[in-house]
């Protein structure tokens, strides 16, 4: 199985809302999880071949990583009211389209369905991500060209 298609097995299961899917095949078997109680995990029973895949996805690919349930939160949080736009994918995270291109968003700024609020590359390829809710972008929460996780905050936008 290649990069690739684990990266649109994990974006289909992310957009889906199914809670776990299960693949195996001869060589591999992957479990994904998702939801509030578990983290996706990716099981590998058999190495891979990943042509020229960077270090941090080959890592996320070959490791075992035990579910565990999250600890409840107690602490009021002030940001609870806003919705949260997260990383589909892992990659290098970009608020605009070129160096010399504006920005997609800024704090302040109305989104709505479909909007692209930034663009993450992954393996060479540049994935404009698109906002899947209305409203108003509060705060972003990642620096421009820095390195995302899968499911990573990325904005705080308010919906009201």
């Amino acid at each position: 199985m290649k990069l690739t298609e684990i990266q649109d097995l994990i974006k289909f299961v992310s957009k889906s809302g199914v809670n776990e899917v299960e693949l195996e095949t001869s060589d591999i078997k992957i479990v994904i999880r998702t939801g509030k109680t578990a983290a996706p995990v990716m099981y590998q029973q058999a190495p891979v071949q990943l042509a020229q895949a960077p270090a941090a996805i080959t890592t996320a690919v070959s490791e075992v990583a035990p579910a565990s349930p999250a600890a409840p939160v107690v602490a009021v949080n002030e940001d609870a009211k806003y919705i949260t736009i997260k990383s589909p994918m892992i990659g290098t995270f970009y608020r605009s389209a070129g160096p010399d291109k504006p920005v997609f968003v800024n704090i302040g700024d109305e989104i709505g369905v479909g909007k692209p609020v930034c663009i993450i590359e992954a393996m060479k390829l540049f994935n404009e991500i698109e906002s899947e809710i209305k409203g108003k972008i509060v705060k972003v929460l990642v620096n421009d060209a820095t390195p995302v996780e899968y499911d990573q905050p990325l904005f705080l936008v308010d919906p009201s």
